[in-house]
């Protein structure tokens, strides 16, 4: 775009001429350049200037100051740092301007009391007779990025004065000859030029001139002209990412080509979603999940998950070695690279967001109803014993049918007394930018705020549900220091209070599986005796010793507290007055995290309750007199306290030199962090790294390609022969479209066309457990007890004992992933489509693993660990984008995208299986499941006798049998064998639409995995069994499944989903196996928006530049074989449920 400069006094009217029309006079005084070279004003304003070497510019200001003019120009137009001379006493403005641009290329135009500079080039007309031209009328809108409409955008026919000015709405009316190019510019933005053809409608989009985004890629440590880009690098578009929640991850799931994610709870503050680039190529204890850098330093994934949508400048995903090797050690996995706004030159811009949701669980477990409990509770005891006594009698469950009295004969829904269906949530954000020459500023605050669907007790005075409180504020300034030297300082802070549930909202939900609805009631009124009684009567059974849902939910609560401060300061040093091309950065980073949490709880009073069936009364016994507590006790709990710095220093080069580019750049960093609260010797040590990485890049006329990267990276895990890594990478690259033979009819169907192939070494350091700081070294425990490893006593004193948890092996060393990529660009239809495939392979080598073929007899405390393992990955992404405008009031935007990941293993430290082959991961998929293949239920006594032993307890008709894969008579751990497909999807996609008209816009999106499984754990599921946890006795309860489909003595089905039921646990019956393995696969309406617009000639009344309202929704419906709950969670179905959102939210921008 061509920058118009206004000097001196009046600079602050631009941006309000802009809106209404003013560069107008920019197209269009060429035409009528006569009517106002002596305007009336410019008659009669009379000018005394007297300098000596002084620029343009200077000079300029000086009429303004003289003056009422305002002087625009356009900055390639008109060279303002020429020096000129000048003494002129009561002249007017023209005769001054004629001998001030005396010696240029440039004329003036006069329009009353605004002064236009333009080249003189640009004042004549190409005189084309007009009957050899063919004229069309052509007309469209402007738009910027987001669909904002332009008005005021100049409209110019290239190489000639004639041109059109965007209306209020954006719309343009223009003649012109068929064989003329349209130019499109805007304050602020790119231009750009069209060739007109046939074409009768012809929408822009313009982009800022500051980042254009879409034509210019983020690359690691800086940005690349897209059309040069040879890496696998997937930027997303930052508008898909506003989804009405305020977790950042749960947007990514099915948007991003070579991203596989999933969300497996809705809990506030636990809802983060799990992500890895093209798939897990790793099966050791250490890091398989990308590297997170936003503004260039590395976070967590709860940091990104924080991170507010409309706070964000670009967001790109680094996929193959040449796009990650400048991050060494810490891009083996991927990168994400973040890049948050900065200020722009103008007027102040003020942008708000508002937004109030409706969360609700998208699907929850079912549970059978009390009486069905009963019944099904009788026949588990008999089903194994005819002849042991039943524990419900038929009068109470004749009296709970009659609803006799809710107190004795309770029958409690433990899911709508725990839960509520709705919970109301709010998201708000403010930023304020802008700046002039010298700085520019962007500063923001958000705040959200997520309820949990817990319900409180009123008679409690604090509040039990999760709330959950986010604050975030950002501030990044801009500085000019010099012409060359720019400053950035960027200052950034988030601030959660969280309050809810002492062991948090997905215990609660697994406590609604894990009690009787009739065993007591959640709590009781009082009686005659504990009339006045001041705290909640809760119910009991035999003593305290049954968990009550009900009063672990609402007997306390647990506050947290966590705060993350990062200041970072930029330097930039333009070194183009020495070195053309020549640009210096310095960035040093520190991050502060502090945190805390408290527990406040009363221990509650537990009673149960004696019927009398005359009075229709209930006499209470409290059973905890003692230990019952009527006040609100204080627990102190963790705190958390970690600081980091990061320092980094770089040179880049950038020049062309006709035909040729060559680029390059090396950086070297240094990062260092401490934690305040480490458990352990070895983590309370500083944690340091040091790099150097480089990459160099050169491209010949737009066709031919070439990169080379590297990283050096330092670590102190290893010892000196290891701990230093280097990992090269090479890419090539074609653009056959810019050849000379793709000729202009088939750019007009295939308009791009770009090839790229790429192969590097990538490193990783994270490997192995936390507790394993130093390989090199031994870590040995000092204990007391009454053991060699913890203590022995020795002449009647008591010594202190060792244990070694770590030998020391200095051959271990880097992980090495080593990468290819394949890819292809394709645009079709005058770019209406584009399309991007990359098929991609990798071999990752060094996996740590523990020895397998190491004898306990060797008397070692801990299994040696070393770089064995090997997998190997492989797949294919591909995304679709396409983009359309019918007409100026009609767009339809469409996106695609695919990805196929699959990683096994290459080496697997394990045991000689050449005998029994099907129990040897080699081959098999990383985080594939063995388990027994489950044939159907066992149909009868005979059908038990005559099948082949199954090792696994007694079991009966009805029970699970298994198959024989051996052969051998038993049913044992060699029988099991791969089953179902990994537990991490091997497929991710997503589809959407979004189509505007006039001020309406609408957007579907919808997200599908497959090719996972998972298994229902029949252990936790197995109805009527009692076991104990936290203290309490945990009896489960029936899930409405297994009522409705289950073996009994009545329906002898094979192939029922539960088998024959027991009030204690079968181990025949909770093996892993095909019995209850599911299929992960589905299809999800993930989101949908619709949104109306204000008329611009409303907003312009209000003195808002934008006003849109909208409503959304995500996770609306799903499509799965798997009926029982959301099967997203996986096996993780007894938790907190993912939620369905409806949103209603205010946008406006003034």
């Amino acid at each position: 775009m061509k920058n118009i400069c206004i000097i001196g006094k009046n600079r602050c009217q631009l941006n309000k001429f802009i809106k209404i029309g003013l560069i107008t006079f920019l197209a269009t005084t060429c035409i009528i350049i006569d009517s106002f070279a002596n305007s009336s004003y410019a008659q009669a304003t009379h000018i005394s200037i007297d300098v000596e070497n002084t620029t343009l510019k200077e000079v300029f200001r000086e009429i303004e100051r003289n003056s009422e003019f305002v002087i625009f120009y356009l900055e390639e137009d008109v060279d303002s740092n020429r020096k000129v001379s000048l003494k002129v006493k009561n002249q007017t403005v023209d005769k001054v301007l004629d001998k001030v641009l005396a010696k240029t290329n440039n004329s003036y135009l006069i329009d009353d009391k605004q002064i236009f500079i333009t080249k003189k080039d640009k004042m004549a007309s190409p005189g084309i007779p007009a009957v050899a031209q063919q004229k069309v009328t052509v007309k469209g809108v402007v738009t910027d990025i987001n669909g904002e409409k332009l008005p005021g955008a100049t409209v110019v026919v290239e190489g000639t004065p004639r041109g059109a000015i965007t209306d209020i709405d954006g719309t343009y009316t223009i003649d012109v000859n068929k064989n003329e190019k349209l130019t499109f510019s805007y304050l602020g933005m790119a231009s750009q030029t069209i060739a007109v053809g046939d074409k009768k409608i012809i929408n822009v989009t313009l982009k800022e001139k500051e980042d254009m985004l879409e034509e210019v890629t983020i690359v690691a440590f800086g940005k690349q002209k897209k059309e040069s880009v040879i890496s696998s690098i997937q930027t997303v578009h930052v508008k898909d990412l506003r989804v009405p929640s305020s977790n950042l991850t749960t947007a990514l799931s099915g948007r991003i080509a070579g991203v596989i994610s999933y969300q497996t709870s809705g809990e506030p503050g636990q809802d983060n979603a799990e992500f890895f680039i093209r798939g897990v190529t790793s099966f050791g204890a250490g890091k398989v999940d990308p590297l997170i850098l936003i503004d260039n330093v590395e976070v967590s994934s709860n940091d990104l998950s924080r991170l507010h949508p409309d706070d964000i400048q670009s967001f790109s995903i680094l996929k193959d070695a040449t796009a990650t090797a400048l991050y060494g050690a810490r891009g083996a996995n991927g990168v994400i690279l973040v890049t948050t706004k900065e200020g722009k030159e103008g007027k102040i811009k003020v942008s708000f967001r508002v937004e109030n949701s409706f969360s609700s669980p998208t699907k929850k477990i079912e549970m059978a109803d009390p009486i069905t409990y009963m019944r099904l509770a009788n026949e588990a005891v008999t089903a194994r014993n005819p002849l042991a006594p039943v524990p419900y009698s038929n009068s109470k469950i004749d009296n709970t049918i009659r609803g006799t009295n809710e107190y004795a004969y309770p029958a409690v829904d433990w899911m709508k007394m725990l839960t509520k269906d709705v919970a109301i949530n709010q998201r708000a954000n403010l930023n304020i930018s802008g700046g002039g020459k010298v700085a520019r500023y962007y500063i923001a605050g958000s705040f959200s705020q997520d309820n949990g669907i817990l319900k409180v007790d009123k008679r409690n005075n604090f509040n039990n549900n999760i709330n959950l409180k986010k604050y975030l504020i950002r501030s990044n300034i801009n500085i000019n220091l010099t012409k060359t030297t720019e400053a950035i300082v960027r200052v950034h802070g988030t601030f959660d209070d969280y309050s809810g549930p002492i062991r948090g909202g997905s215990e609660m939900y697994r406590n609604i599986l894990n009690v009787s609805p009739v065993r007591f009631p959640a709590y009781y009124e009082p009686d005659k005796t504990y009339a006045g009684t001041t705290h909640i009567l809760f119910g009991g059974n035999e003593g305290v010793q049954y968990m009550n849902p009900y009063a672990e939910m609402v007997k306390g609560y647990k506050q947290e507290s966590k705060t993350v401060m990062m200041a970072q300061m930029e330097l930039k040093q333009d070194f183009g007055k020495w070195v053309k091309g020549l640009i210096g950065r310095l960035l040093g980073n520190t991050i502060r995290t502090s945190g805390f949490d408290v527990t406040r709880a009363y221990s509650p009073f537990y009673y149960e309750s004696t019927y009398d069936r005359l009075t229709d009364s209930y006499t209470l016994t409290e059973l905890n007199p003692d230990t019952g507590e009527e006040f609100i006790s204080y627990n102190p709990g963790s705190k958390t306290v970690i600081s980091s710095f990061y320092g980094e220093a770089s040179l880049a080069y950038n020049r062309d030199f006709k035909k040729n580019a060559v680029s390059g750049m090396l950086v070297a960093i240094a990062r260092n962090s401490l934690t305040g609260n480490a458990s352990t010797l070895s983590e309370s040590l500083q944690k340091r790294n040091l790099g150097l990485s480089g990459r160099f890049t050169y491209a010949y006329d737009s066709r031919y390609m070439a990169e080379f990267n590297f990283g050096y990276n330092g670590s102190e895990k290893f010892d000196k022969g290891h701990r230093w890594g280097f990992f090269p990478s090479f890419g090539l690259g074609w653009s056959i479209s810019n050849e000379d033979f793709w000729t202009d009819n088939l750019k007009k169907v295939v308009s791009k066309l770009k090839l790229r192939a790429t192969y590097g070494l990538v490193g990783n350091d994270e490997i192995g457990k936390e507790s394993q700081r130093f390989f090199y070294l031994s870590q040995v425990t000092i204990g007391g007890g009454d053991s060699f490893s913890t203590g022995y006593e020795f002449n009647g004193r008591t010594r202190k004992g060792v244990k070694i948890s770590n030998y020391p092996n200095s051959e271990i060393g880097w992980e090495i992933a080593y990468k290819t990529n394949l890819g292809v660009e394709l645009g079709l239809f005058d770019g209406k489509v584009d399309i991007m495939a990359d098929f991609f392979k990798e071999r990752r080598t060094n996996i740590l693993q523990s020895r397998e073929d190491i004898s306990t007899s060797m008397g070692l405390w801990a299994t040696p660990d070393v770089n064995v393992g090997e997998a190997n990955g492989k797949g294919i992404d591909i995304s679709i984008d396409y983009n359309h405008s019918f007409h100026k009031d009609l767009w339809m935007v469409g996106r695609a995208n695919f990805t196929y990941a699959k990683s096994t293993y290459r080496f697997y430290e394990e045991p000689d299986y050449s005998a029994i082959p099907w129990k040897s991961k080699m081959g098999m998929p990383i985080s594939q499941k063995w388990g027994y293949v489950a044939e159907r239920l066992f149909i009868d006594d005979a059908d038990v006798q005559n099948s082949p032993r199954q090792d696994f307890g007694e079991y009966l008709a009805g029970d699970i049998k298994y198959k024989d894969i051996n052969n051998d008579g038993v049913i044992n751990e060699i029988d099991m064998v791969p089953i179902g497909y990994p537990t991490t999807p091997e497929i991710n996609y997503g589809f959407g639409l979004s189509f505007g008209y006039k001020n309406f816009d609408l957007s579907v999106f919808f997200q599908g995995s497959a090719r996972s499984s998972f298994w229902i754990d029949a252990d936790k599921m197995s109805p009527f069994n009692q076991s104990t946890a936290n203290g309490r006795v945990i009896e489960t309860g029936l899930a409405k499944f297994i009522a409705d489909d289950h073996w009994s003595l009545t329906s002898q089905n094979p192939k029922a989903y539960w088998p024959r039921l027991s009030n204690t646990l079968i181990a025949n019956n909770n093996q892993r196996s095909t019995q209850f393995m599911q299929d992960g696969s589905f299809l999800r309406f993930k989101s949908a928006e619709i949104g109306y617009t204000l008329p611009k000639s409303f907003t312009n009344k209000m003195r808002l530049t934008t006003c849109r309202f909208y409503a959304s929704g995500t996770n609306l419906l799903l499509f799965s074989k798997f009926k029982l709950w959301d099967v997203e969670m996986g096996g993780n179905g007894l938790g907190y449920p993912i939620q369905r959102v409806i949103n209603l939210g205010l946008n406006l921008s003034f």
